[in-house]
C-alpha cells in the first residue's frame, strides 16, 4: 500500500533563524507588529510503499536521519497520512 509520508523539518530550537530574524524584520518594516518570534523550515512530502502505517514511518524516519535533516541544526516530525 502507498502511503502519504509528512516530514516537517525546523531548525533547533536552541540555534538562531536567521531566515525567521529577516523575516521579522520584514513584518516590522511592513507596519506588522504584534509577530513575537519566526521559525523557517521545510515540508516534505514522500509517497511511500509500505505494508503498514509504522514501516513508512520507519522508512521516513531513516530517511530523515541519513539524508533530509541536519541534526546538529534541525529536527523532524513525521506523520503518516
Amino acid at each position: 500500500m502507498t502511503y502519504t509520508v509528512e516530514i516537517k523539518v525546523m531548525p533547533l530550537k536552541e540555534l538562531l533563524d536567521p531566515q525567521g530574524k529577516a523575516v521579522m524584520g520584514g513584518l516590522a518594516n511592513l507596519g506588522l507588529g504584534g509577530v513575537e518570534d519566526v521559525r523557517i523550515g521545510k515540508n516534505i512530502t514522500l509517497q511511500v510503499n509500505a505494508g503498514s502505517p509504522e514501516q513508512a514511518k520507519q522508512i521516513a524516519e531513516e530517511a530523515s536521519r541519513k539524508l533530509l535533516t541536519n541534526p546538529v541544526m534541525e529536527y523532524f516530525e513525521v506523520s503518516v497520512n
